[in-house]
């Protein structure tokens, strides 16, 4: 009889129903008009109802299935009775049929810490850029982003009333990452990709100082991960701190998957374990390809305002 399949496995084919389940919230609370918005520490840090129905559908999903897991989320919610509408039980099948890699075959559940940002570009979301939001699960191991999962909830919304709505983006370290197609962005071209609403003096001059061909601002760090895999953006740059742990573990894990570099701007690389801080103080760099070429560059004036 085939061994049923690892942990690992079994955790990323719930994650993708998890995160798909999530999308349908997400486009539900749109739908329905009221938004519930909150404001967390000011006018660009909010929380709408999306953000904790999807965290709570999330968090409740997995620690059913997996109740030794550590799982971290955004949003400080209540310990509410979770309704069992948000609960996804499904899975992948798909994903079940891939061989985990041997490296992570024997992990206990008691090893995985799961990263969760339900709802990623919460501003650009009440505004209706939404594009810019993706549901982002990433999954970590000895301290490491090993596995993810993003779903576009609304990817494709601009193709018309009979388009499919959403996509989901999944990777695991030492298997590759699947649901778009990997392109480069184009060679001797320098795109950057940052932020659009937590702009600076510091987050500009960094940018300046690589010369670019060009800057696209856009929300959410899931999404510029995506400007990055498919080939829109050539560097993802964000010389600030704001960036948080469950902002970039599903993206980095997805990244790494397919051979590219995300860093702090000291090029020191993201720890992922329970205890770690929340916030990644010393900024992001990261590209699929040419990781060297803009490390180099960023200025020693912006490392030295940045303490990891």
């Amino acid at each position: 009889s085939m061994a049923s399949p690892a942990l690992l496995m079994r955790v990323v084919a719930s994650a993708y129903s998890i995160a798909e389940k999530a999308a349908t919230i997400v486009r539900n609370v749109m739908a329905a008009g009221d938004l519930g918005i909150v404001e967390k520490t000011g006018a660009n840090d909010l929380q709408t109802k999306a953000d904790r129905l999807v965290q709570m559908s999330i968090c409740a999903s997995l620690a059913r299935k997996f109740p030794k897991v550590t799982i971290i989320g955004e949003e400080e919610l209540p310990a509410d009775v979770v309704t069992e509408e948000l609960i996804e039980d499904g899975h992948c099948e798909e994903i079940l049929k891939k061989t985990c890699p041997a490296q992570y075959a024997g992990i206990k559940e008691e090893e995985l810490v799961i990263w969760v940002d339900p709802l990623d570009g919460t501003k650009e979301y009440t505004e209706g850029l939404l594009d810019h939001v993706t549901v982002l699960i990433g999954i970590a191991y000895g301290g490491k982003a090993i596995a993810g999962v993003i779903n576009q909830p609304y990817y494709n919304y601009e193709a018309g009333a009979d388009a499919v709505l959403g996509r989901t983006i999944w990777g695991v370290l030492g298997i590759g990452a699947f649901g778009f197609q990997l392109t480069e962005a184009p060679a001797g071209k320098h795109i950057i990709v940052t932020t659009r609403s937590h702009s600076s003096a510091l987050v500009n001059d960094c940018i300046s100082a690589l010369k670019p061909d060009s800057v696209i601002r856009v929300g959410g760090a899931g999404n510029k991960i995506i400007q990055l895999i498919e080939g829109k953006a050539s560097a993802y740059v964000f010389a600030s701190p704001g960036c948080k742990k469950w902002d970039t573990c599903a993206p980095e894990a997805i990244l790494h998957a397919v051979g590219g570099k995300i860093t702090d701007m000291h090029g020191n690389s993201f720890q992922y374990n329970k205890e770690v801080k929340h916030m990644n103080s010393a900024g992001v760099l990261a590209t699929l390809r040419n990781y060297d070429y803009y490390a180099s560059r960023i200025p020693n004036t912006v490392k030295q305002s940045l303490v990891p």
